[in-house]
């Protein structure tokens, strides 16, 4: 029997940490219900002092191996998707190899920011062609990076990871198609602008909060409302679907306002909008297969479902991956639970 490369199971971990909008609403200068009303976004998870972004990626990994039942001695290739990297190198794909005892994984890390997940799904689905198993990660960070005082950042983001498993499925499942697309004129709506090569670490960059993440919300939302139905509808023209066949839409977690209005801008009539971003905000990469794991967890997504992923973000970067549903109902959360939890600090 033939067969294709498809998602065989799903992972996520967000950290124990729970932050209100009304804890971080005094230094952006707004309240709690502000908050909520142009976000929808409730509250979000704090990593703990001690773990980083490989600590957060590498919990989900274990879950998703959990999962598919799967060992670290059957990954061969580890993908993850972050802009906040434990360290300027070496990969934190190498770290996550390393926490997890994937000993004889390949591992490299992508950063298209918040699209980042649907980039590296594209990149292991080729990786995994000729056999094997590949994790896909998406993994932020995004609280070591915000100024606190900045109501159009610091309101909007949280920390977590989420991964999925690569591996052959029957013929006529799994990953359809991705359509990738970089808008590089538009590279300023969001950044770090120090840290770097152009602008390296010095005390005038920390002093003047260059290594804080900036955004142009206005901007964004234009980008998105310009660019993401166009590429979702393009996805689904070279796949050779229409909009009906769409059962679930899992987009990336910027905005639960932006998200309900795009919803409601897409033709896809059939399609469930799954949203978390209430409960955990924007987790950058990690927001795709967090949201993913969610809706999978919760016994929303049947086995042939067409699921349509949807990233967005710094780049500016667009990726639209489209998967007919391959996984396994998931295990039990106690028991993966118990399985991480020697992996939540480095």
């Amino acid at each position: 029997m033939t067969s294709d490369i498809g998602i065989i199971a799903t992972g996520s971990y967000l950290p124990d940490r729970v932050v209100t909008n009304a804890e971080i609403a005094p230094a952006a200068g707004v309240d709690a219900a502000w908050i909520e009303r142009k976000t929808g976004i409730r509250e979000r998870r704090h990593a703990a002092p001690g773990q980083a972004t490989s600590n957060l990626a590498a919990i989900a990994a274990d879950r998703a191996l959990l999962a598919a039942g799967l060992s670290p001695d059957d990954v061969d290739h580890i993908v993850v998707a972050t802009s906040t990297p434990d360290h300027p190198q070496p990969a934190t794909a190498s770290l996550v190899q390393h926490l997890i005892g994937a000993r004889s994984a390949s591992a490299v890390d992508v950063n298209a920011v918040c699209s980042g997940f649907v980039y590296a799904l594209a990149m292991a689905q080729g990786l995994v062609r000729a056999g094997g198993h590949a994790l896909v990660i998406g993994a932020d960070v995004y609280s070591r990076i915000l100024d606190v005082r900045d109501r159009r950042t610091a309101i909007l983001f949280g920390d977590g990871a989420g991964a999925v498993v690569l591996g052959a499925v029957p013929a006529g499942g799994g990953v359809i198609g991705t359509r990738l697309r970089g808008h590089g004129a538009d590279h300023r709506l969001i950044g770090v602008r120090a840290g770097g090569s152009r602008v390296p670490a010095s005390v005038r960059s920390v002093l003047d909060g260059e290594h804080y993440f900036r955004m142009d919300g206005r901007g964004v939302r234009e980008f998105v409302s310009g660019h993401v139905p166009a590429a979702i509808a393009g996805t689904l023209r070279e796949s050779g679907l229409p909009a009906t066949a769409v059962d679930h839409l899992v987009p990336h977690q910027a905005n639960g306002v932006m998200l309900r209005e795009l919803g409601e801008a897409l033709d896809l009539p059939n399609a469930t909008l799954h949203l978390t971003v209430d409960r955990f905000a924007n987790t950058g990469a990690a927001s795709v297969p967090i949201t993913l794991d969610a809706a999978h967890r919760a016994g929303a997504l049947d086995v042939g479902d067409l699921v349509l992923l949807a990233g967005f973000g710094g780049g500016m970067n667009l990726g639209v991956g489209l998967c007919r549903w391959t996984a396994a109902p998931p295990r039990s959360d106690t028991a993966v639970r118990n399985h991480t939890s020697a992996l939540s600090h480095g």
